[in-house]
Parts: C-alpha cells; structure tokens; sequence
C-alpha cells in the first residue's frame, strides 16, 4: 500500500473522513479541507462534487480507485469520494498523493 492510502487510513482511525450525503454537507459547512474523488467514479457523480467544491472553494484531487479507497477505509458500498476533515491530514495526504504521481487532476 502507498504512503496516500495510508493516510487516508490514519484519517478513518482519527474518525476525521466523511462521504456520502454526509460528505456534501460537510463541504457546505467548510468542514472539509481535502476532497479525494476516486478516478473511477462516474463523470456525473464527479461534475456534482467537483461543482459543491469550486462553488464552496474546497480543494479537491482526484486520485485512487473506488475499490483501494474502499478497501482502507473498511467500507463494503462503494464510495465515490472522500473528505478530508483535518487540514493538516489532508496537506499531508496531497504531498503524498502528488510525490507518489496518482493525481489524474486537481484543482486548488
């Protein structure tokens, strides 16, 4: 495993990872420093959380499979993206994510 899934696996321990529906409330609210949008969900579900993070101004990268993402954080249901709820986590997980080149793109 690489050091970015490990990271988003120390942020599942620190309960500091949101998804789901819970996920865009959370970047309503600017609870999230970090979205991390699995490369292979599909391109609507991407548009919808890539537009709640340009309209509320949250970073985002787009990175990992649904399966890796879902295998660390112990999730059985397949999840699309993730959000960082620590903003030292999330820089963290973005230079492990950028130094190990899985980015397919990111915005800032």
């Amino acid at each position: 495993m690489n050091k970015g899934l490990n990271t988003i696996g120390m942020c599942k321990c620190a309960n500091k990872i949101s998804y789901g529906e819970t996920l865009i409330k959370d970047i309503k609210k600017g609870n999230v420093s970090l979205v991390v949008i699995c490369s292979d969900t599909s391109d609507n579900s991407k548009k919808k959380i890539i537009d709640k993070c340009n309209f509320y101004k949250c970073e985002y990268v787009i990175a990992y499979t649904q399966v890796e993402v879902c295998k660390v954080i112990a999730r059985v249901d397949v999840v699309s993206a993730i959000g960082i709820k620590d903003s030292n986590l999330a820089k963290k997980l973005k230079e492990n994510i950028e130094r190990e080149g899985d980015v397919d793109g990111k915005k800032q």
